[in-house]
């Protein structure tokens, strides 16, 4: 395969479900809830996922099933951080570490199988361009799928009152509340469709990508995921172009090993890590455009309306 295509190919791969992910837990910030958990619910998606598929042969069965199990711990986050008012710092951990411990008891038996890959459908014409056309234009339909979410968060964000009610929503609960709109319910709304975006993007790394389950697969995704929002500043069309960088960090070590350029393996795996750290804090030396662009009220409990 040309150096290039297998460039495309692999960043659309390894930046899906990135892109799926960070457009949930956008969707979640943006109504100023913090969910560090993304890690736990994309490890329970992807060991449901892959179960699923194994048992019934059905790829879009599985996507669905570890969606919807992501989505059922994404229950147990928000009703500890909206309903009890707990820390959402500290929740998300747990709520995480609950996700990744489920993850390896029903996953266990099924270590180090594999699955058939998911069918491609390429895309007529386009897929049939030298070089670019087999990297982009011939994958799962999935994959397509993922930027026209993000288009619909661009635009629902952008033109719709659904919208401006999650913005609102964030940035001033009280004034949200005064007005007529339930808070905790849209908040809690807001986390059940981040956790079933979360669910899609883990079950896909079992399913679609990767075709395996091996306990620890998904490794830190998640909190890339989370460093991927901050990123992008809150912003959908910066999420998707920090997802296809964070995915061609991803795939680094394969395409310098098609290469035949000799590196230490430890080295190359952490490249996506190191890349994370470095665009972090290159964007933290301007801290005032991150307090600027964040939902005022990330992170805060709200009591409102209880």
């Amino acid at each position: 395969m040309d150096s290039l295509t297998f460039l495309l190919s692999g960043t659309v791969l390894a930046a899906t479900p990135l892109l799926i992910a960070a457009l949930g837990e956008l969707l979640v910030e943006k109504s100023g809830v913090l969910n560090l958990s993304i890690e736990g619910m994309m490890a329970l998606a992807a060991a449901t996922g892959f179960i699923v598929v194994t048992l019934t042969g059905n790829h879009w069965l599985a996507l669905l099933a570890g969606a919807v199990a992501a989505m059922l711990l994404s229950v147990v986050f928000a009703t500890v951080v909206l309903i009890a008012l707990g820390n959402q710092v500290a929740a998300g951990i747990a709520v995480g570490i609950l996700g990744l411990g489920l993850s390896g008891l029903i996953g266990s038996p099924y270590e180090g199988m594999t699955v058939a890959p998911m069918a491609r459908t390429p895309l007529p014409f386009l897929s049939d361009i030298p070089v670019i056309g087999p990297g982009l234009f011939n994958h799962p339909l999935i994959i397509y799928l993922a930027p026209l979410a993000a288009a619909l968060l661009w635009w629902m964000f952008r033109s719709t009152k659904l919208g401006l009610v999650i913005r609102a929503v964030g940035e001033s609960p009280e004034s949200a509340h005064a007005v007529g709109y339930d808070v905790v319910r849209v908040r809690f709304l807001a986390v059940l469709v981040g956790g079933f975006m979360a669910g899609i993007a883990g079950a896909f790394i079992s399913v679609v990508s990767s075709t395996l389950w091996s306990d620890g697969m998904i490794a830190g995704r998640g909190w890339i995921v989370i460093a991927l929002v901050v990123f992008a500043m809150w912003r959908v069309e910066r999420v998707v172009l920090g997802a296809c960088l964070f995915g061609m960090a991803a795939i680094a070590e394969l395409l310098v090993q098609s290469m035949g350029i000799s590196a230490p393996s430890q080295l190359l795996t952490s490249i996506p890590y190191i890349a994370t750290i470095i665009a972090i804090t290159l964007l933290s030396m301007d801290g005032r455009r991150i307090r600027l662009n964040a939902p005022v009220s990330l992170g805060r409990v709200y009591a409102g309306s209880q």
